[in-house]
C-alpha cells in the first residue's frame, strides 16, 4: 500500500510537560487508525503534527507529495455569510451533486431537513459541525482526519457514517479518527493508536481487539495489575459476552481471552441490584398516565402510559428533536405535561445529569467543591469513599485537585459534574448524553460505578456502546409522539428506521371506534388477552429451556455468551408481552 504520512522521532511538549517523546509511526492508503487516550495526553497534538498544522519540537514528518488531506476540527468552519452549499458541496448546484448517489446519501443522512442555501450563521453548533463533516467526506482526499466525528450525531447517523467510512477505506481512503465512541471505533478501525505518557502504542484490529491485546500485554508485563483486574478485564468480559457484532471482531488469540475472563463474573448481578433498588425506592418510581406534551404545534408525546419501577435500567434513543430531553425533563419535574399525569414515588432522590455544565461555579476549586458536598460518603454498594479518593478515580490528581473550575476542560467539567451527582447518593439517576467530552478511560470508570449502583437508571445517549453496556432495555421516541419498546435494542431501532416498521408501543392501545359496540369491544379485548397469554406461555417455556441449556453449558463460555444473548432477548419480549397484557386487562 502507498505510504501517505510518516513521523520520525517526533518530540513535542507544552511548558514542562512532554506530550510526545521520540514517536515514530506511519500511515498507508486504506488504513483506518483510531486514536485513543485520556484527555490531555496528546491525541489532538499528534493529529495537528501529522497534518502539518503544528511543527514538532524535534523530529520530522513527511507527507506524500500528491496526498490531499482533509481535516474535521472541533472549531467551526466557514463564515456566517456562507451557505451550506458553499461549504459542504463546494458551491455545486443540485443537478450536479445529485447525479452522484454516494454524495446524495451523505447529504440526506447527515444533513436531514436542512435547506442547502441556508447560511451558516443561522445554524446551531451541532448543525454547523455536521456541515463540516459532510465537507470533509465529500472532498477529493487521500487521507481524512476526523476529530470526534460522532459528536452531534444520533445513533442512526453514526451507523450510516460507520458503513460509509468502511466502504471508503476499502476503496483506498486512509483515515485518522479520534473518538470516545467505542462502538464506532470497533466498526471502522483497522488499527488503534493509544497515546499515553509521551509514547504511542499500536494495536492491530478495532476497539475490541485493542482491549484484548492491551489486557494481554498488561498481563505479560505484570503492569498495573489492580487496574487490569478492576476495569480492563471487566470491559473485555463484556466485549466477549456481548452481541455477535462485537465478539466477532477479535479473531486472534481467543484462547488467551477466554483464559483471562474465565473467572470474571457478569458486569452486574441484576437480581441483587433490583432487590437493593426495591428496598431503597419501594414499588413506585414513575407512573405516567396518558401523558401528552406539545411544543408549539409539535406533539412530542402522544397518550404515553408507562410505569418505571425500582431497578429499571432504561436506554432512550431517537432522532434529534424527537423529544428525548423533553421526556427526561418531564420525569425530573422540570417541565409539566400538556395533558395527563405523572406520579412520582415518595422516596425518590433524583439526580439529573443534563447536557449543560453551567451549574458549576467557575470561581470554585475542584477539591473544595466536592468536599463541601460531603467529605466522606457511603456509596450505594456500601463502600466508604473519601472525596479525594473519588476525585482520583475520576482523573483529578496533583494540581488538578486545586484547579479553578473555570480553568477545566469540557471533559474535566463533565467528570466533576457527574462525580458531584454521585455524592448526593441518589436512588434515581437520569443521564442526558453523559458521554459528551469524556475520554474512554473515564467512561470505563463511570461504567464500573454504574455496574454496582442499585437504583433506577434512565439514559439518553448517542454512544451505542455505553448505552448497551449500562442499560438492560431500550425504548425509542420515533418523532411521531410514540414511545416504543425495542426488544432487539439499538439494532432493532436502526432496522425499523430503515424499513419504516412499527414496534411494540408503550402507550395504551387505541380505543375502539365509536361505532363499535361495547360487547364487540369486550370480545376483542378477551381475544387479545388470550393471544397475549398464549405468547407469554411460549416465551416462559423458551426462557426455562434457555436456563436449562445454560446450566448444561456451564464450562463452554462461547456457548454461554450466545445463550445469554438469547435469554436477554427472550426476557425483553416477555416484559413487553406482560406490559401489553396489563394494558389490555385494565
Amino acid at each position: 500500500m502507498a505510504n501517505i504520512v510518516n513521523a520520525e522521532a517526533v518530540t513535542h511538549g507544552f511548558g514542562t510537560r512532554t506530550l510526545l517523546d521520540g514517536v515514530s509511526l506511519g500511515l498507508s492508503a486504506g488504513e483506518v487508525i483510531g486514536v485513543v487516550g485520556r484527555n490531555g495526553d496528546g491525541k489532538t497534538t499528534l493529529l495537528r503534527i501529522l497534518t502539518g498544522e503544528l511543527e514538532p519540537d524535534a523530529g520530522r514528518v513527511t507527507v506524500s507529495n500528491s496526498a490531499s488531506i482533509g481535516v474535521l476540527r472541533q472549531e467551526h468552519i466557514g463564515t456566517d455569510e456562507q451557505t451550506i452549499r458553499d461549504v459542504a458541496l463546494f458551491g455545486e448546484p443540485d443537478h450536479v451533486y445529485a447525479r452522484h448517489a454516494e454524495q446524495r446519501a451523505v447529504v440526506q443522512a447527515l444533513l436531514p431537513g436542512l435547506e442547502l442555501d441556508r447560511t451558516l450563521g443561522t445554524l446551531s453548533g451541532g448543525e454547523r459541525r455536521r456541515v463540516a463533516l459532510v465537507s470533509v467526506l465529500l472532498g477529493p482526499h487521500d487521507l481524512i482526519v476526523l476529530d470526534e466525528p460522532t459528536n452531534h450525531l444520533d445513533v442512526e447517523a453514526i451507523a450510516f457514517l460507520a458503513d460509509h467510512l468502511a466502504a471508503r477505506s476499502r476503496a483506498g481512503l486512509a483515515m485518522l479518527v479520534v473518538s470516545h465512541d467505542r462502538w464506532f471505533l470497533d466498526a471502522v478501525c483497522t488499527r488503534i493508536w493509544e497515546v499515553h505518557d509521551g509514547v504511542v502504542d499500536a494495536y492491530d484490529g478495532g476497539y475490541a481487539a485493542y482491549v484484548l491485546a492491551r489486557v494481554e500485554r498488561q498481563r505479560q508485563a505484570a503492569a498495573n495489575e489492580a487496574r487490569r483486574k478492576n476495569l480492563a478485564r471487566k470491559e473485555l468480559a463484556w466485549l466477549r459476552r456481548g452481541a455477535p457484532a462485537r465478539t466477532s471482531k477479535p479473531k486472534f488469540r481467543i484462547d488467551a481471552a477466554n483464559e483471562l475472563i474465565a473467572g470474571e463474573p457478569p458486569p452486574r448481578d441484576k437480581l441483587q441490584l433490583e432487590q437493593f433498588a426495591t428496598a431503597r425506592l419501594g414499588k413506585d418510581v414513575f407512573d405516567l398516565t396518558n401523558v401528552r406534551y406539545e411544543v408549539g404545534d409539535r406533539q412530542l408525546l402522544r397518550s404515553l402510559t408507562w410505569s418505571i419501577g425500582p431497578g429499571d435500567r432504561i436506554g432512550l434513543v431517537g432522532v434529534n428533536g424527537a423529544g428525548k430531553t423533553s421526556l427526561l425533563d418531564l420525569l425530573a419535574d422540570r417541565r409539566s405535561p400538556t395533558a395527563g399525569k405523572i406520579k412520582r414515588g415518595q422516596t425518590i432522590r433524583l439526580a439529573y445529569l443534563s447536557q449543560a455544565v453551567a451549574e458549576l461555579d467557575d470561581s470554585d476549586r475542584v477539591l473544595q467543591s466536592v468536599s463541601r458536598l460531603k467529605e466522606e460518603t457511603r456509596l450505594a454498594t456500601g463502600r466508604e469513599a473519601s472525596a479525594s479518593s473519588l476525585l482520583e478515580e475520576f482523573g483529578f490528581t496533583g494540581d488538578r485537585l486545586v484547579a479553578r473550575i473555570g480553568d477545566l476542560s469540557g471533559g474535566e467539567r463533565r467528570r466533576l459534574q457527574f462525580l458531584r451527582l454521585l455524592l448526593t447518593e441518589p436512588n434515581v439517576l437520569i443521564l442526558d448524553e453523559p458521554t459528551n467530552d469524556l475520554d474512554i478511560d473515564t467512561l470505563t470508570v463511570v461504567e464500573d460505578y454504574l455496574d454496582t449502583w442499585p437504583g433506577t437508571l434512565i439514559v439518553v445517549s448517542h454512544d451505542r456502546y455505553f448505552l448497551e453496556r449500562v442499560t438492560d432495555v431500550t425504548y425509542a421516541l420515533l418523532g411521531d409522539g410514540s414511545c416504543v419498546l425495542l426488544p432487539g435494542g439499538v439494532d432493532e431501532y436502526l432496522e425499523r428506521r430503515r424499513t419504516g416498521g412499527a414496534a411494540t408501543t408503550v402507550a395504551a392501545p387505541a380505543a375502539p371506534a365509536k361505532n363499535t359496540s361495547d360487547a364487540a369491544a369486550e370480545r376483542a379485548r378477551k381475544k387479545e388477552l388470550a393471544r397475549l397469554e398464549s405468547q407469554l406461555e411460549k416465551v416462559e417455556a423458551e426462557i426455562a429451556g434457555l436456563h436449562q441449556r445454560m446450566a448444561e453449558a456451564a464450562t463452554d463460555y462461547s456457548r454461554l455468551a450466545e445463550l445469554g444473548t438469547q435469554l436477554q432477548d427472550a426476557e425483553s419480549r416477555r416484559d413487553a408481552i406482560e406490559e401489553a397484557w396489563l394494558e389490555s386487562a385494565g
